[in-house]
C-alpha cells in the first residue's frame, strides 16, 4: 500500500501529519521578519469583542493562524471532505475551532453555527474561493452570512520573500523558514440587512477585488510577481 493510501487510511498518520504542519508553521514564523500592517479595525473590534468575519484566500491558509490573536475565539468554515479534516485538525493546534460544511455540502448548518458564533461575540473565518475553486474568485455565501449576521467582512492577505506556490487549484503558498514576511489587513466591508439581490452581487464584487488588491500588494511588497 503507497505512503498516500495509508496516510488517507489512517486516523494516527493524519494527526500526525496535522501536528508537523503546525510545527512547520510555528518554525516559519519564528524564524522569519514578519510584519503586520492595516491591522487598526481588527485590533479594535477584539478589543471591544465586536464580532466580525474574517475573509482570505485558500492559497493563503497556511499563515493565516498567525494573523490571529489567540484570545480571540474564532470559528473556521471548513469543508467535510477529508482534506478539510486535515486543515481542521492543524489549526485546531493554534485554538481555531471549525465549522463543518461548504457551499455544496452541510451549508444550511455550517450557516447556523457560524451565525450562532457570531450572536455569541465570537469570529468566523471564512475562503471564499473554498473549498474547491475557482482560485480567488469568491462566492456569495460570505456576503450572504455578512448580511444575516450584520457583521463586517475584513479581508486578509499575506506573502512572503521565499516561498513555494504549488501547482494545486488554488496555488497554495507555502513560505520557507528565515524569511521576510508580512501580513496585510483591509478596510471592514459592510452589508446592510436591506441589501438587495443586485447590491448582493456588488458587494461580493467588493470582497473579490479587495482580496485580490491585497494579495497584489502583499507580493508587490515581497518582491513576487515582479
Amino acid at each position: 500500500m503507497s505512503v498516500i493510501k495509508r496516510l488517507g487510511k489512517s486516523h494516527r498518520l493524519r494527526g500526525l501529519l496535522c501536528w508537523l504542519t503546525a510545527q512547520y508553521i510555528r518554525l516559519v514564523y519564528a524564524t522569519g521578519r514578519w510584519r503586520i500592517a492595516g491591522a487598526d479595525a481588527a485590533q479594535e473590534m477584539w478589543n471591544r469583542q465586536a464580532p466580525f468575519i474574517l475573509a482570505f484566500w485558500h492559497g493563503h491558509l497556511l499563515m493565516m493562524p498567525k494573523i490571529w490573536r489567540r484570545d480571540a475565539p474564532i470559528h473556521m468554515l471548513i469543508s467535510q471532505h477529508r482534506d478539510g479534516e486535515l486543515i481542521a485538525r492543524t489549526v485546531a493546534h493554534f485554538g481555531i475551532q471549525w465549522v463543518a460544511g461548504s457551499s455544496t455540502r452541510g451549508g444550511g448548518a455550517a450557516l447556523r453555527s457560524m451565525l450562532k458564533s457570531l450572536k455569541a461575540h465570537e469570529y468566523v473565518g471564512i475562503t471564499p474561493d473554498g473549498p474547491h475553486g475557482p482560485a480567488a474568485q469568491a462566492s456569495d455565501g460570505i456576503v450572504a452570512v455578512a448580511r444575516l449576521s450584520a457583521c463586517p467582512i475584513i479581508p486578509a492577505a499575506w506573502s512572503a520573500r521565499h516561498m513555494k506556490q504549488l501547482p494545486s487549484w488554488d496555488r497554495f503558498r507555502i513560505p520557507f523558514p528565515f524569511t521576510q514576511g508580512v501580513f496585510l489587513w483591509g478596510t471592514p466591508i459592510a452589508i446592510p440587512k436591506e441589501a438587495s439581490e443586485a447590491d448582493l452581487e456588488q458587494y461580493r464584487i467588493q470582497v473579490e477585488t479587495a482580496l485580490n488588491d491585497l494579495s497584489r500588494q502583499a507580493d508587490a511588497a515581497m518582491g513576487q510577481g515582479a
